[in-house]
């Protein structure tokens, strides 16, 4: 009578495991730790396992899986992606892509020692803002500038030091929640500042303002809408009449979000200097929006507040590292002499309108039987000027396969093409798609169609 052969539960250890060949790729761009923590995970899920359980280790490839855990772990690792989404500042890509240009210029000043709180004059201890102040000083139009680590933190530190305990006057329409739950009446509160609203949520005027001063007032705040607009009967005051009835213990700050200066892709958006012309206290703003440097929070406006902000106790939490101070001083450097290079990403793609054309068309021809050249728009994105759009041209991916299941296979390559899906089609919008990585993109989407010639 024959017997059957006893299952073998025998899982292979650990380190021989990770002698396995096709695993050494991912020891060097995950480290050995990390592949251990895969293996282990892999083997302990395996085990509880109802196939393991009845089967054992038959018809079950460990490696396979293994191989699978660590796939996962890498594409979590941050990686150059390619954007064909339309949107230039794309918050989740990284926002806006440092020129190389801009990352060797201050390659060395990170790469050794550097006077980052030193004053070489006399020896002693420094100012950490260096040259910045006196930069932001000439780019904004304002007596002084500083720097935080993001715009966020410029808001809040604001409000600690300038308005705790007090009252902050804020339009109904202006307060917004932004991307990660930032929402401006919960930063007031955080800080120990009052909310007092005023106006509606479509209008407010300068009496609005005006009216609800009192004793206690520490701060009338503009927001900037950053990811929305209004439209149809719509009213916003105007700022000279605001200044102009402000008491003495009243501050005017503006959020103004984008760091529009002196671009010229929208005529609706308030430069940040008109502001400080204006007669606003301080000016807060992104410089990894329009300007297009590293993701940082500044603050430009009277000498005397930004002294007292930059003596905060917060402000050794909210300090921005070297290198952020180093990639803005450079960017404010070339964009106070006019370097076209410097100009922010966002204006140069603008601009760029027939070369986007030109390379839409080139992928129209060169992939005839899957690309179809298809007039788009693109936007600036980021939270700035949420309602302007750009003219755009781009293709649409005609293959025969699910949408989801083409956006997938392109996130997939060694260097992910992130795509948009609109009415059930793939769209690569080449209005955001760097110089660099055309070459790269042509050679990747060969690759992937050739797979359809081939059946």
């Amino acid at each position: 009578m024959p017997t059957s052969s006893p299952i073998n539960y025998r899982l292979p250890q650990v380190d021989v495991i990770l002698q396995y060949p096709e695993l050494q790729p991912f020891i060097t761009q995950l480290s050995r730790p990390v592949v251990v923590n895969c293996v282990r995970e892999t083997l302990q899920q395996l085990r509880q396992s109802n196939t393991f359980k009845r089967q054992g280790i038959e018809g079950i490839n460990v490696s396979d899986l293994v191989l699978t855990s660590c796939q996962y772990r890498l594409r979590q690792r941050q990686t150059r992606v390619i954007n064909a989404t339309g949107t230039v500042i794309h918050t989740n890509l990284g926002r806006s892509p440092l020129s190389p240009q801009l990352w060797d210029a201050v390659r060395e000043v990170n790469t050794g020692y550097n006077n980052l709180e030193i004053a070489l004059s006399n020896g002693k201890r420094g100012e950490r803002k260096g040259l910045l102040s006196s930069l932001l000083s000439v780019f904004a139009g304002s007596e002084a500038g500083m720097v935080v680590n993001n715009n966020a933190a410029s808001v809040y530190l604001l409000l600690l030091e300038l308005a705790k305990g007090k009252e902050v006057i804020v339009s109904r329409g202006e307060q917004i929640q932004i991307g990660g739950g930032f929402r401006i009446p919960d930063i007031l509160a955080l800080s120990g500042a009052k909310l007092v609203e005023v106006g509606t949520t479509n209008v407010t005027t300068a009496d609005d303002y005006l009216n609800a001063i009192n004793e206690n007032t520490a701060m009338v705040l503009m927001v900037h809408q950053s990811n929305f607009a209004i439209r149809g009967f719509t009213e916003s005051p105007d700022i000279h009449e605001v200044v102009k009835g402000l008491p003495e213990h009243v501050l005017l700050a503006v959020d103004q979000g984008s760091g529009l200066s002196s671009e010229t892709l929208s005529q609706e958006e308030t430069p940040l200097n008109r502001y400080l012309q204006a007669g606003a206290d301080l000016v807060c703003f992104s410089g990894d929006k329009i300007i297009g440097g590293p993701q940082a929070g500044i603050i430009c406006g009277k000498a005397s507040v930004i002294d007292r902000l930059e003596k905060n106790p917060m402000m050794r939490a909210f300090r921005p590292s070297r290198i952020i101070l180093s990639l803005l001083e450079e960017l404010l450097v070339q964009r106070l002499n006019q370097c076209p290079q410097a100009q922010g990403i966002a204006q140069r793609t603008v601009d760029n309108l027939p070369v986007i054309e030109a390379r839409a068309k080139e992928l129209a021809e060169l992939f005839p039987d899957y690309c179809t050249m298809t007039p788009l728009q693109l936007i600036v994105g980021g939270g700035s000027l949420p309602d302007t759009f750009y003219a755009s041209w781009g293709v649409t991916l005609v293959i025969g396969l699910p949408a989801q299941q083409v956006c997938d296979a392109l996130r997939d390559l060694p260097t992910p093409i992130i795509a948009t899906l609109r009415n059930n089609a793939v769209i690569l919008n080449v209005a955001t798609v760097l110089d660099e990585d055309w070459p790269i993109l042509l050679a990747q989407l060969s690759t992937y169609f050739s797979q359809f010639n081939q059946e």
